[in-house]
C-alpha cells in the first residue's frame, strides 16, 4: 500500500495517458473504420454497388494492417509516428500506432453488423426509391446500432489492453507503470494495481457497451 500511495501521481498521470491513447484511436477507428466498414459492405459482390476489385483491394489492406502483431506494428510505425506527431515515444506517438491498428479493426466489425441485417430491410428501401444516403443513414446505420455499439465495445476493450502494451516501448500509460515499477523494480503492489486499474477499465467499458446494445436493440 505504501508503494501505491507514493505513486498516486504517477498511478494518475498512467490512467490519463492511457485514456488519451484509448481515446485517440477510438475516435480514429469511428472517423474513418466505420467509412471503410460502410465501403466493404456496400461494394461487396451482391451488394447494392458491388465492385469485387475495390472490394477486394480495401479488403486486402484492411486483411494486411490485421495481420500484424500489434508490437511488430507498434515499431514498424515508429518513423510515421515521429513523422506525425514529432515524436517517436509517449502517448500521442502510441496513439498513432494504435490508431492504425483500430480503423482495420473496426472496420471489419462494422462491416460485419451491416451483414446482420435482413436482406428485406434493404430491398424494401430499394424498392422505394430512397436514395443511397438515406439507405446507409436512414437504414442501414440505424438497423445495425446494437452491432455498431457492441463492435465499439469490443474496440475499446481491445485497445485497452493494447495501449498497455504499447508501454513496454515508451508508450506511457499503464503499461508502462507496470512495466517500471511493477516489472523492473519487482514492486507487487504496483503491479496489482494496474491489473485491478485494468480490469476496473474493461468492465465499466463492457457493462456501459452492454448497456447501451440493449437499449438500442429494437428486438427486445
Amino acid at each position: 500500500m505504501n508503494s501505491i500511495l507514493a505513486l498516486q501521481s504517477e498511478i494518475e498521470k498512467a490512467i490519463e495517458q492511457t485514456l488519451t491513447m484509448v481515446s485517440i484511436s477510438v475516435a480514429a477507428a469511428i472517423i474513418i473504420g466505420m467509412p471503410i466498414g460502410i465501403l466493404l459492405f456496400l461494394t461487396a459482390p451482391g451488394n447494392l454497388k458491388g465492385n469485387r476489385p475495390l472490394y477486394s483491394v480495401v479488403g486486402y489492406l484492411v486483411n494486411l494492417v490485421r495481420s500484424f502483431p500489434f508490437l511488430i506494428l507498434l515499431v514498424a510505425l515508429i518513423p510515421f509516428s515521429r513523422m506525425i506527431v514529432g515524436t517517436a515515444i509517449g502517448p500521442l506517438a502510441a496513439s498513432v500506432s494504435l490508431s492504425v491498428a483500430a480503423i482495420p479493426f473496426y472496420a471489419r466489425l462494422v462491416e460485419q453488423s451491416l451483414r446482420d441485417i435482413p436482406k428485406g430491410i434493404i430491398e424494401a428501401a430499394v424498392a422505394s426509391g430512397a436514395s443511397l444516403r438515406h439507405i446507409v443513414f436512414g437504414v442501414l446505420l440505424s438497423e445495425a446500432r446494437p452491432g455498431l455499439v457492441s463492435g465499439l465495445t469490443v474496440t475499446i476493450i481491445s485497445f485497452i489492453s493494447y495501449s498497455a502494451a504499447a508501454g513496454t516501448v515508451g508508450g506511457g500509460g499503464i503499461g508502462d507503470l507496470a512495466i517500471r515499477y511493477g516489472y523492473q523494480r519487482f514492486d507487487t503492489e504496483v503491479m496489482v494495481a494496474c491489473i485491478v486499474i485494468l480490469v476496473v477499465m474493461v468492465q465499466l467499458v463492457q457493462w456501459a457497451g452492454s448497456f447501451a446494445a440493449a437499449r438500442l436493440d429494437k428486438r427486445k
